[in-house]
């Protein structure tokens, strides 16, 4: 159903100001053509996925989480994102019918999540797909140093060793599947490289 509303750039330009540090913000359309891709001839509501989409993320940005790493650490930022979007929606002039749709989606978009909806699954692949392949990759290593996760690239490499083992088996549809096919393999290429590259002194 196409935006009638104006509300899709409006929650883009909400992102663009809220989305720190900056880099954050590519995310966003990123996953959205990745949801279109995994949703490619089903059933679903595309405005809800974007809604979703681009809201999944809000607790995680620099001003909405905690700074305290005590506090980060026990951060649901899940929990954040579908406190927070239902006002937000309202602000654009998103259909009230449909917001409970975007935070049920949201609920579910990390692969732990067990999704209800179509909309939740689309949403949820596409995410996979994003911690896969090379974009996965780029999206570690930049957290280096500046996230509590990954202060060395040891601990970056076995994020991504952690995601070529669990994630692909947590894909629900065939098409995200197809997709998933490259950016494994790039991911097991670029593994492979670090191993033997490291010379055991990655730090």
């Amino acid at each position: 159903m196409a935006d009638t509303g104006g509300y899709r750039e409006a929650l883009r330009e909400y992102i663009r100001r809220e989305a720190r540090p900056f880099d954050k913000f590519g995310h966003q359309p990123r996953l959205y053509a990745l949801a279109r891709q995994v949703g490619a001839g089903r059933d679903f509501d595309d405005n809800v996925v974007f809604a979703a989409v681009w809201l999944h993320d809000l607790g995680v940005f620099i001003g909405h989480r905690p700074e305290d790493p005590e506090a980060l650490a026990r951060w649901d930022s899940v929990a954040w994102a579908m406190e927070k979007a239902p006002a937000v929606l309202r602000t654009v002039g998103f259909p009230e019918a449909k917001i409970a749709a975007v935070v049920e989606a949201i609920r579910t978009h990390q692969p732990s999540g067990e999704p209800v909806t179509m909309e939740g699954t689309i949403v949820r692949d596409a995410d996979i797909l994003e911690q896969l392949g090379a974009i996965a990759i780029l999206r570690t290593v930049s957290k280096v140093g500046r996230d509590t996760r990954f202060p060395t690239f040891t601990d970056a490499v076995a994020s991504l060793r952690r995601s070529l083992q669990i994630l692909p088996q947590q894909i629900r549809l065939d098409t995200t599947r197809a997709l998933a096919a490259e950016k494994i393999r790039t991911l097991e290429v670029f593994l492979e490289a670090v191993q033997v590259e490291g010379q055991d002194a990655l730090e």
